[in-house]
């Protein structure tokens, strides 16, 4: 019995010892970059904050703010920095029904903002297809979803407080510290630490679920015939076949949701604020990591469970808050990691087919891709839906090996530059695989957003690794 437990102590110490599980580093959901920290402090109240700035000003240390460390790109650390971890500073501090607003603390979740505002029939504009993230997280990556109208989150923020480097917090909006705005909004947590933020919300609503089978050839008229087109259509996605076959980057299914006036929104607005059928979706999808079978398998039974769900109704607020806990995945020395490309309406069906021939000759593990529509918006000065376009989510299970990563980052330059091709642009909160030269095609106003951070935090106090590897020299 002891050799068995012994035998067992090294099993688990040889197949656990690598960087991406040692708990004295910090890293980020994609474990890519696990680095060692000064410290990590919770935030707690304006004044700590303030305090905590002032110190790390005085001792030249770099601060860099976290939320729920979904990013992937090491947006929420750097090596020998404080890192403020924004989750206890989550209040939600006045909710105004009149004028359709909420005040919330940047660590609150938009689970935490949705309890809040669900009793009042209110719901939000827009936010990230899970409500598990931090509002402060979700507007610093100026995050979209699956809303047709609202566009990417900038849209639906009224104002923010920001702390900046010099330890004044000043209030930001479009008509106060406006040259902020749109630098803060999608700038990584690199302008200030956001405390509170103001959001502009709409009504709850029941929809009901239809669900299309389509392919990728047709999708493009299919959306603008039938989703667009569609007065009453409100959210919307897709998803595209993996699986080898005749379907493998050509079969779609489509998930419509259209404002039913006929339901009474009392009969759907109680939160579904607990998932089911977690183990069940963990093991299924596991075996789409894992088997050739299993990913064909997976396709078949999502196909499936679409079908059962079309005609169901349900509200506003619950079916913008998809299951995620399914999803998750802790396997040392391996990891799911995302990718988003953004390609204007017209170009999907090449810039798919090219994106299959691609995958396929790279050898990629690519287990899902997700279709939102993401609608024209240039506010924020790294933007990405430079026109009306379709954003691509892409999960890849990949190793963390520093040879396969190599090889991983060139297939997704491979991919960038069939994206840049048919202009295009990707994502930047996640790993940032992309050359410099990628960046600035995809982002023409890097440099302009660079000059700005130089001038607002000249000693670079805000610091991460989006930072150090396209913000160009820095002190």
């Amino acid at each position: 019995m002891l050799l068995l437990l012994l035998v067992l102590c090294m099993w688990t110490y040889w197949r656990t010892d690598s960087d991406d599980q040692n708990p004295y580093l910090i890293t980020d959901y994609s474990r890519l970059h696990p680095v060692k920290v000064e410290r990590v402090v919770e935030g707690h109240e304006e004044q700590q904050l303030v305090e905590l700035l002032r110190d790390a000003r005085e001792r030249n240390l770099k601060i860099s703010i976290a939320g729920q460390r979904h990013s992937q790109g090491g947006h929420t650390y750097y090596k020998d920095g404080i890192v403020i971890d924004m989750t206890s500073y989550n209040k939600v501090l006045e909710v105004n029904t009149d004028a359709k607003k909420v005040r919330v603390q940047a660590g609150a979740t938009w689970a935490d903002v949705q309890r809040a505002i669900n009793p009042y029939g209110l719901a939000v504009k827009n936010m990230q297809s899970q409500n598990i993230f931090t509002v402060g997280g979700s507007i610093s990556v100026n995050a979209h979803g699956r809303e047709l109208h609202q566009g990417s989150l900038i849209e639906s923020v009224d104002s923010f407080h920001l702390l900046t480097a010099d330890g004044q917090i000043r209030q930001v909006s479009r008509t106060e510290n406006a040259e902020l705005f749109p630098l803060v909004l999608g700038g990584y947590g690199l302008f200030g630490v956001i405390l509170d933020v103001t959001l502009s919300l709409t009504d709850d609503e029941v929809y009901r679920l239809t669900t299309e089978q389509v392919l990728v050839e047709d999708y493009p008229s299919y959306f603008q015939k039938n989703v667009l087109g569609d007065p009453m259509m409100r959210m919307h996605l897709a998803r595209i076949s993996v699986q080898p076959g005749e379907g493998y980057f050509r079969e779609m299914y489509a998930l419509n949701y259209a404002y039913d006036p006929t339901a009474s929104l009392d009969d759907y607005n109680h939160l579904d604020e607990r998932e089911r059928g977690v183990l069940t979706s963990k093991l299924l999808f596991n075996l789409n990591r894992e088997f050739e079978w299993g990913r064909a398998w997976f396709w078949l039974l999502q196909q499936r469970y679409f079908e059962s769900q079309d005609g169901k109704r349900l509200s506003r607020n619950n079916a913008m808050a998809s299951a995620s806990a399914f999803m998750e995945y802790h396997q040392p020395g391996e990891n799911d990691l995302l990718q988003e490309y953004f390609i204007p309406v017209d170009a999907f069906p090449a810039f798919v087919q090219e994106m299959g021939e691609i995958v396929s000759q790279e050898q990629l593990d690519l287990l899902n891709i997700t279709v939102r529509f993401v609608k024209h918006d240039e506010e924020a000065v790294l933007s990405y839906a430079t026109q009306d376009m379709f954003g691509l989510v892409c999960l890849f299970h990949a190793s963390l090996s520093e040879v396969e990563q190599e090889k991983f980052k060139g297939s997704m330059q491979q991919l960038i530059d069939a994206v840049l091709r048919y202009n295009g642009t990707y994502y930047l909160p996640y790993a940032g695989y992309a050359t410099s030269e990628q960046f600035e095609q995809a982002y023409p106003r890097k440099n302009e957003f660079f000059a700005a951070k130089e001038k607002v935090d000249p000693n670079h106090l805000f610091m991460n690794y989006f930072m150090e590897q396209y913000g160009g020299n820095h002190p």
